[in-house]
């Protein structure tokens, strides 16, 4: 059975990844399959920061080496058909003011709307792919389409409520959030801050400071490092190789950590909690109001436990001295150290060794 419910785990994790990408890859690239509407070179101009502003479309931003500095803008029409360079031209003369120019090293990229009520079918998405050096920061804004960034060192700062986030290889001070898509994070590192109000958040291989929060989708984290604050309100919470401290939490979902070497808080509402300790931080809680506590934790390793649930297993710790019963355990193992704390307040507790 447990093997089952194992391919299952892996089935639904490669389901939601795939998920994801697919979402974030609709709203966010679909403008480089057509050549770029108008492309302005950035070559002579030393770009470090770049501030974009627009309500229909999505923004790249890259500072990858190997690519000539430069702008490209992507027009279609809203309901995503192509239009004729002619339409094109019509429709923003009527209805739009576009701006990209640079001054003192900053470019800005607005486009703004000339009324205060477009017909959606006649509206134009306008997007923005831009090339820059990988010292430059961002300040980027969209109504209508997903953000990504990667290969930047730098403050980046950017939002969208309709589309996704696709964040690689960025260091610095990163601030960003959708109420519209799923959140992708890879390679990051310092300060790392995040939300979503409408998808999943998938992060891996960052460290710094990092928060991330989601109120409409799950939680994968792998291979992180750092102060590491990760909550969901609408799904459940899988991760592994984390280094640091976590605190995570859902209030619909299970929460299942593997392989962890840190400092660990978790806390759910809806369901049961596994975890799998490779080595101890400075303190482990659990909580769960409805569901079963399964823990695991390195044999040899001085701790203090406070455990309560419905029933605790009987599987006695090695050098364990105080009181241990169906419903509470209070003692240490190893002669004390680290404490440990589990609530199941409508569950099961099971405490092994590895």
């Amino acid at each position: 059975m447990s093997v089952v419910i194992n391919q299952i785990k892996e089935i639904m994790k490669t389901l939601f990844t795939l998920f994801i990408a697919t979402c974030m890859g609709l709203t966010a690239f679909a403008q480089d399959e057509h050549t770029p509407y108008l492309t302005k070179s950035l070559a002579n101009d030393g770009i470090n920061n770049v501030m974009v502003s627009t309500s229909a479309g999505g923004i790249t931003v890259s500072g990858k080496s190997g690519e000539a500095p430069r702008v490209e803008v992507y027009i279609k029409g809203n309901n995503g058909h192509d239009l004729s360079k002619e339409e094109i031209e019509k429709r923003l003369k009527e209805d739009y003011d576009m701006n990209i120019s640079v001054n003192g090293h900053e470019l800005n990229a607005t486009v703004k709307n000339k009324h205060e009520m477009i017909n959606w079918h006649e509206g134009l998405s306008i997007s923005f792919k831009i090339y820059v050096p990988e010292a430059t920061s961002t300040d980027l804004h969209t109504s209508g389409g997903g953000i990504v960034l990667d290969n930047l060192k730098g403050n980046e700062t950017f939002s969208t409520s309709g589309g996704g986030l696709m964040l690689d290889k960025l260091e610095g001070t990163i601030l960003g959030k959708t109420s519209g898509g799923g959140i992708e994070v890879s390679n990051c590192s310092n300060n790392i801050d995040l939300h979503t109000s409408g998808g999943g958040i998938i992060a891996k291989g960052c460290d710094g400071q990092i928060k991330l929060v989601t109120s409409g989708g799950g939680l994968e984290l792998e291979n992180l490092k750092g102060t590491i604050y990760a909550h969901t309100s609408g799904g459940g919470v899988e991760g592994s190789h984390i280094e640091g401290e976590l605190t995570t939490g859902t209030s619909g979902g299970s929460i299942d950590l593997t392989d962890m070497a840190c400092s660990l808080e978790a806390n759910t509402s809806a369901g049961g909690i596994e975890v799998k300790m490779r080595a101890m931080g400075k303190f482990l809680k659990l909580r769960t109001s409805a569901g079963n506590i399964e823990l695991e934790i390195p044999a040899k390793q001085g701790l203090d436990l406070d455990l309560s649930a419905e029933r605790i297993s009987d599987n006695m710790l090695t050098n364990f001295t105080g009181t241990w019963d169906k419903r509470h355990v209070t003692g240490s193992v190893n002669g004390g150290g680290i404490p440990v704390e589990a609530r199941a307040t409508s569950g099961d507790i099971d405490v092994r060794v590895n």
